[in-house]
């Protein structure tokens, strides 16, 4: 709608560097000088470039921050053709802003042309001197001409070879590797002039785009989305800060970067760090000078939940269906002999088998949304990956265990891994103290953690960093006092393929109440 907006307004179609645009952009790249004008400035059509940039690709290296801005070279080379970009390198002019209101977006390099004008002058008249002395009879003999024609000739020829080479040379060499080089090379490493050497290639990065910008008859924008930076170390999450304020450096730079973090990780990074010095080591207050816009996701709804388990279990289809296959392919042939083994032992295979039924009915219940269970799941996309993937190995090492007959039902099972994955510090204090309780089948879980309830309380300071990683005190309450009331029976018996609950927290657990009691 913009595109034929502008058009309306009486402004000239957009074009691209592509086909015939190659050659307009090169001929203007060589000869013109690109002018903002004030009707580039009013133009409202946009383009962005997107490039996502994954901060744990590049968590090994050295120096992740410049990884992002090999990163940003990469796409924008890909994006508009290596040859405009390396003519641009030796050719190309930074765009100047109009003086008045004059809508003239192209002005000749004048100096350009008389240059190469020039030189050509030159190389005609080396040329010209070389053939007479080489082929006109009588003047063959001069060896002084000869001598001057081919060294007019070869100084004039060698400017305009030297020019093609530079072309060549960073048409071969991307500014990628450009900058792994610099970041490879222990030479420049611990030099000032690293950083300003890499600031040169971002600014030519930044006149290439003003001048597309102009020859497209469009505003460009480039987008870097920035993930997986609170996967990284704390160093690392500096590095990247760092660079994106050498890259936002210049007011003009056409850049836009969507930082997608959880501020309760990447916070206490920064704080590690020496950047913090003069912002009294408030994490915090560092955020918030460097983010523009803050956008902090809202609470999931009951439909965004449904979704994001859709979603996830969507991932695991391909397993299921080919495990469906490879049961009816089994069925097949099996059928012949059906008889022989009808009075055997079901085996881990059959169990295996039964598990897909198993698996479809704890899918259903995730993804009821008049389900109870549906209520307690996370926001968190990760967390329902986790819990998706987490109930077919639960399952499954539940029918091989206790068997389909002493087996808790699907939606039992799916609220315990919801459970486990929602409240480990909880359901792991409650499990450790029925543990040291003794035997009592009859007793709830949730009465064990009432009971004990005020000794957790005290140990808050040790467990802190695991108490953290629970979510709502008060929907564990509604869940294990009302909605899933499981009993002590029913916990020892799913204790034993329980998979997504750290086991090391209830023995800590264990040991601190050994030595309290000491």
């Amino acid at each position: 709608r913009r595109e034929a907006a502008e058009l309306l307004r009486g402004h000239r179609k957009p074009r691209s560097p592509h086909g015939w645009g190659l050659l307009v952009a090169l001929w203007l790249l060589a000869f013109y000088e690109p002018v903002v004008t004030e009707g580039h400035l009013r133009r409202k059509n946009l383009e962005f470039i997107f490039i996502r940039f994954s901060a744990w690709e590049f968590a090994g290296c050295d120096k992740l921050w410049a990884g992002l801005v090999t990163t940003l070279c990469h796409h924008i080379r890909q994006h508009f053709g290596a040859l405009p970009l390396s003519v641009f390198h030796v050719l190309g002019s930074r765009p100047r802003f109009a003086s008045g209101f004059s809508q003239r977006e192209w002005i000749l390099k004048k100096g350009t042309c008389l240059r190469l004008w020039g030189l050509l002058l030159v190389l005609g008249v080396g040329v010209a001197i070389l053939l007479v002395a080489l082929l006109v009879p009588g003047i063959k003999d001069h060896h002084a001409l000869k001598v001057v024609g081919s060294a007019v000739a070869s100084l004039s020829g060698s400017s305009l070879v030297l020019g093609a080479l530079s072309i060549l040379k960073n048409f071969l060499v991307s500014e990628k590797k450009k900058i792994e080089r610099l970041t490879d090379s222990d030479r420049f490493a611990g030099q000032l002039g690293f950083m300003s050497k890499i600031r040169g290639e971002v600014e030519v990065l930044v006149d290439f785009l003003a001048f597309m910008e102009v020859f497209e008859r469009r505003r460009l924008r480039v987008v870097m989305e920035i993930t997986s930076l609170d996967l990284c170390y704390p160093e690392k999450v500096a590095g990247v800060f760092n660079a994106m304020a050498t890259l936002l450096s210049d007011a003009n730079a056409p850049f836009i970067f969507l930082l997608a973090v959880d501020p309760s990780v990447i916070v206490p990074c920064l704080e590690q760090t020496g950047c913090m010095k003069g912002l009294a080591d408030n994490g915090y207050l560092y955020l918030n000078r460097a983010v523009t816009l803050p956008f902090s996701i809202p609470e999931m709804g009951a439909r965004s939940r449904l979704r994001s388990v859709e979603a996830a279990i969507q991932t695991r289809e391909d397993l299921m269906y080919r495990i469906i296959a490879d049961n009816v392919a089994k069925t097949r042939c099996g059928c012949a002999g059906a008889g022989a083994g009808a009075g055997a032992v079901p085996g881990w295979k059959e169990a295996d088998s039964q598990a897909v039924g198993w698996i479809h009915e704890a899918f259903r219940c995730l993804h009821d949304g008049s389900d109870l269970l549906s209520r307690y799941l996370p926001e968190n996309g990760a967390n329902v990956r986790r819990i998706v993937n987490t109930i077919p190995i639960t399952l499954r090492l539940l029918l091989h265990r206790a068997g389909p007959a002493a087996a808790p039902s699907p939606r039992a099972a799916a609220a315990w891994v919801v459970l486990a994955d929602r409240w480990p510090c909880r359901l792991s204090w409650t499990l450790q103290c029925l543990e040291d309780a003794g035997h009592d089948p009859g007793r709830s879980l949730w009465s064990v953690f009432q009971e004990h309830l005020g000794e957790l309380s005290a140990l808050r300071q040790p467990l802190g960093k695991v108490l953290s990683l629970d979510g709502d005190p008060e929907l564990f309450q509604a869940f294990l006092a009302r909605d899933f009331p499981f009993g002590a029976a029913e916990a020892r018996e799913l204790l034993g393929v329980t998979v997504n609950l750290d086991h090391s927290i209830r023995h800590q657990m264990g040991l601190l109440r050994a030595m309290a009691r000491l």
